[in-house]
């Protein structure tokens, strides 16, 4: 990863660098939210319009098949607030560095996906040389390669016929690489063993449309009070 941009370097390609996990991801994961846009039916421009202005991931696979299925505009909009219920959380951890990066704070918070928190969150302190241009410029390449890729797989769509039975698992298998990378990183897995055992407890004892949120507020409580007992043990050290 990036610490700081050598002379002659630019944060462009810094971030550049720092993201390419993502590109390699959301080129491909893109292309299979574009199949599925065209395989349900729906106008290849439809794919690009909503990764401009949604940009949500994983929702934008639940909308798409929630619309194809009939739900009704209300229903949608609820299972997308407990879908994407995470981000709160995410924005609550990020909340001090958007807020020192001026206007720039209200992109930053609109396209932070979690492949995008992921690095973000992880980032060193002095990335690029200048953070705040640093994580501006990931949060806004992370969306392009989702643009073009849904852009590429849409317009492929509508001309081959493709079989795109099991391709949302992508989107999981791409999050999955970037925790393991991030933990291996840090070397701290207590975080991500609270996250994983919740996510498992949440399944397994609750019905789907309940577990994910579940399981966020499960771990957020369990992170919390591990790092309560780490400070108490810190100011109770000799």
């Amino acid at each position: 990863m990036i610490d700081t941009v050598q002379p002659g370097g630019s944060v462009f390609k810094a971030a550049a660098k720092y993201s390419v996990p993502v590109l390699l991801g959301y080129v491909a994961l893109g292309s299979a939210f574009g199949l599925l846009v065209v395989d349900t039916g729906y106008p290849w421009w439809l794919s690009p319009v909503m990764s401009l202005i949604m940009f949500a991931g994983a929702g934008q696979f639940i909308a798409v098949g929630l619309f194809a299925a009939g739900i009704g505009l209300w229903e949608a909009a609820l299972v997308q607030l407990v879908v994407n219920a995470r981000h709160i959380a995410y924005g609550f951890s990020m909340f001090k560095r958007f807020s020192a990066a001026g206007a720039a704070k209200y992109y930053l918070a609109f396209g932070m996906t979690d492949e995008t928190f992921a690095l973000l969150s992880s980032m060193p302190e002095n990335a690029g040389g200048n953070p705040k241009k640093f994580m501006l410029w990931v949060t806004a390449m992370n969306q392009f390669y989702w643009v073009f890729g849904s852009t590429l797989g849409a317009i492929i769509g509508s001309l081959i016929p493709f079989n795109i039975e099991g391709v949302g698992f992508a989107l999981t298998a791409l999050f999955v690489v970037l925790m393991i990378e991030q933990m291996l990183k840090m070397r701290k897995p207590g975080i991500f063993v609270i996250s994983a055992l919740s996510a498992v407890l949440g399944v397994v004892l609750l019905p789907p449309r309940m577990a994910l949120l579940a399981a966020i507020v499960l771990a957020l409580l369990l992170a919390f009070g591990m790092a309560r007992f780490a400070d108490k043990n810190r100011g109770a050290a000799p």
